[in-house]
């Protein structure tokens, strides 16, 4: 059985478990390939730049926070927010809720990120919010 402290989504043998928080500053594998891929666009100069868990924004009075997976710096001098999760039955109702209050909140553009499976193509898919 499953440690309860980390969410389960789906059913029977093909539940997926989260698998539960990093330590601060540190990337999980998809994050880290993320990551790599930044490291390609900013080479080929799409980026100019980019922080992991660079900024925390408030989302609510008390103790409401959030902390996205990157900033990004495009070449057009935008900032975008991006939070990287492992598939989309990764991003529960917590999360997402989260993510709508801080892209109507502040002035960023705000993506989540999935990996694609190498089936369609591999590379990254992207949900903006």
């Amino acid at each position: 059985m499953a440690n309860s402290r980390f969410p389960k989504f789906g059913y029977g043998r093909s539940a997926v478990f989260a698998k539960g928080l990093m330590k601060a500053g540190m990337l999980n594998k998809t994050e880290q390939n993320y990551k790599e891929y930044l490291e390609q666009e900013r080479q080929c100069g799409r980026v100019i730049a980019y922080w992991f868990e660079a900024i925390k924004l408030k989302i609510a009075e008390g103790t409401c926070w959030y902390n996205p997976d990157f900033l990004v710096l495009r070449p057009n001098g935008d900032l975008e927010l991006h939070e990287v999760k492992g598939c989309p039955r990764l991003f529960a109702d917590d999360a997402k809720v989260k993510t709508k209050a801080c892209a109507t909140l502040y002035p960023f553009r705000m993506f989540v990120v999935f990996p694609r499976s190498k089936a369609n193509g591999g590379g990254w898919e992207y949900q903006e919010y």
